[in-house]
């Protein structure tokens, strides 16, 4: 399995930017759907984005439309999370997590990821960003 690290995380002013990494070891994300969650204090995980990795196909919930941005490498070894316009809303721990796509339906894969990441079993350690206002 993929193993997954996440970085990029820190403290930022209201209005700024932020482009967190996803990365990759020992597999590449070609066979892989990746979601970025992020979870506030004393609130539940909750999925903003996801990509899958053979092709790219990009999922935005209603939530991360406008200001969120994923993207992945030609090298499919990491995946980023762009994010403008800070709001002092958006501090949280940032996770990124990854399900196989082999055999799978990919579509059907991320859907289930949003929907229930407490199956998820693929998981990086999370970063953190704190927004000041």
């Amino acid at each position: 399995d993929v193993q997954l690290q996440a970085s990029g995380g820190g403290l930022v002013q209201a209005g700024g930017s932020l482009r967190l990494s996803c990365a990759a070891s020992g597999d590449t994300f070609d066979d892989y759907a990746i979601v970025w969650f992020r979870q506030a204090p004393g609130k539940e995980r909750k999925g903003i984005i996801g990509i899958i990795g053979r092709d790219g196909s990009e999922y935005y919930t209603d939530s991360a439309k406008g200001r969120f941005t994923i993207s992945i490498n030609d090298a499919k070894n990491t995946v980023w999370l762009q994010v403008n316009g800070l709001k002092p809303e958006d501090t949280a721990v940032y996770y990124c997590a990854a399900e196989t796509t082999i055999r799978r339906d990919p579509e059907i894969t991320i859907g289930t990821m949003f929907r229930a990441p407490h199956a998820i079993g693929l998981w990086g350690q999370g970063t953190q960003v704190t927004v000041s206002s």
